[in-house]
């Protein structure tokens, strides 16, 4: 069964967020929701619904975050998750989660983008 409509679109609005970040965390942030959406593409209905819902709430929360941060002119990227909302990940999940903590906490490197949109360090 594939993904509700509503998917590219959620897709699309999550890609044009990440347009805000430096460039290195949008790289980072674009090629972890590719994957994601492209695990989930054939997901059955319930588990394309959660999906979506789970994404939808991120996107808000990021939505919120920036218009704070217009507001206060000082960047903050993430979200504090709770200890709830941790606790319905799967293992597999929590794994996911903690490398993208440690890609996103390794020391800054100078990222360069060439025009054939290559990545170079």
């Amino acid at each position: 069964v594939a993904m509700p409509g509503g998917a590219r679109r959620l897709y699309r609005r999550i890609l044009l967020l990440h347009r805000a970040l430096p460039a290195a965390l949008r790289a980072l942030g674009d090629r972890y929701v590719k994957e994601e959406f492209r695990k989930h593409k054939a997901a059955g209905p319930a588990e394309a619904q959660r999906f979506l819902r789970e994404w939808e709430a991120t996107l808000i929360q990021r939505q919120i975050n920036e218009d704070k941060q217009n507001l206060r002119e000082k960047t903050v990227y993430g979200i504090q998750l709770t200890e709830e909302k941790l606790n319905d990940f799967r293992d597999e999940q929590i794994g996911q989660l903690k490398e993208l903590m440690d890609e996103a906490t390794k020391p800054h490197k100078k990222l360069t983008v060439s025009k054939d949109s290559e990545h170079k360090t």
